[in-house]
């Protein structure tokens, strides 16, 4: 009885689509609640206030990228379910891990605003891109391992999504290592890889990874 569950438990793309939009709908939106409007009783004057606006650079850089990268793992985790027919219970699962990680998203992005100029912030920024990048990877491949794609998925689709998902984790380490340097290059270097993925500019030398 309990073999025959584990078969026909979760199957439905559409719910699994559906509590996805939910908790990167979610996670975007705590995001900018870690934006705080200056002090009101310490602006006594224009100056003041545009002092204060520019100090929360940092935060809204963070913010920003952040919000590029739940944009662009959304795009990527839609992609992945358009392709399939069907789901199964340990795809289903692999899936709530990879919202696991969304999930977390909004206290790395805080954790990192916070302490920007730290290196253990800024890894721990990372790892939470890595987690997801990771868990996306090992549910695509194991969703064509046991066939659970359309027709239409072919060897070149799934050489394509891995090879995506692969070229970006490790231009996103690259960027993580160059925190050695400055957390600012580091993360300067991860939002350029963030905007190629979002705009499609096509940069020649990650267009080849």
């Amino acid at each position: 009885m309990l073999n025959r569950y584990n078969v026909i438990a979760g199957q439905s793309i559409e719910r699994l689509a559906a509590i996805s939009d939910g908790v990167f709908a979610v996670a975007m939106t705590l995001l900018v609640l870690d934006l705080h409007t200056p002090d009101a009783t310490r602006i006594q004057s224009e100056a003041a206030l545009w002092h204060a606006i520019v100090a929360l650079a940092p935060r809204v850089l963070v913010y920003l990228m952040s919000f590029l990268t739940l944009g662009i793992f959304w795009v990527g985790q839609q992609t992945q379910l358009n392709h399939l027919e069907r789901s199964d219970r340990d795809f289903t699962w692999l899936h709530l891990v990879f919202l696991f990680a969304v999930s977390l998203m909004p206290f790395s992005t805080s954790l990192m605003a916070e302490f920007i100029s730290y290196r253990v912030a800024l890894i721990a920024y990372w790892l939470n891109i890595l987690l997801l990048g990771g868990i996306l990877y090992i549910a695509w491949a194991y969703a064509f391992r046991t066939r659970l794609g359309k027709p239409d998925v072919t060897q070149e689709v799934d050489e394509a999504v891995r090879r995506r998902i692969i070229g970006a984790q490790t231009l996103y380490a690259v960027g993580a290592a160059l925190c050695v340097i400055n957390t600012y290059w580091a993360l300067g270097f991860m939002l350029l890889v963030q905007l190629n993925y979002a705009i499609a500019p096509r940069m020649r030398f990650i267009s080849r990874l």
